[in-house]
């Protein structure tokens, strides 16, 4: 009979821990990351949510004998950014997840 107790215990674990991780998720859903290029050339701000919200391009940057460097430069700073976001997420979502049987 004991079991029951049990598994209403971890089911209201679980439920607990689900709630944290979504109102972690949504923490990181409303931060802003910054990702940068190189010099800082082009800056691009994102939600932890991976939508793009700002998108600075520094006149220096734009070069027209060379357009293929502001393409570098754009996705530079994205990669950065979405980098960024990837850590963040791993880092404060890990927790939930370690340990967990899936």
């Amino acid at each position: 009979m004991g079991n029951m107790g049990n598994m209403q215990g971890m089911m209201k674990q679980m439920q607990k821990l689900q709630k944290e991780m979504a109102s972690t998720q949504d923490e990181i859903n409303t931060t802003t990351f910054t990702g940068k290029s190189a010099q800082d050339l082009v800056t691009v701000d994102f939600t932890g949510d991976r939508k793009m919200t700002a998108l600075n391009v520094n006149p220096e940057a734009i070069d027209p004998d060379d357009p293929d460097m502001l393409s570098d430069l754009v996705m530079e700073a994205v990669n950065d950014a979405l980098g960024q976001i990837d850590q963040t997420t791993q880092s404060k979502m890990g927790k939930y997840t370690q340990g967990l049987p899936f």
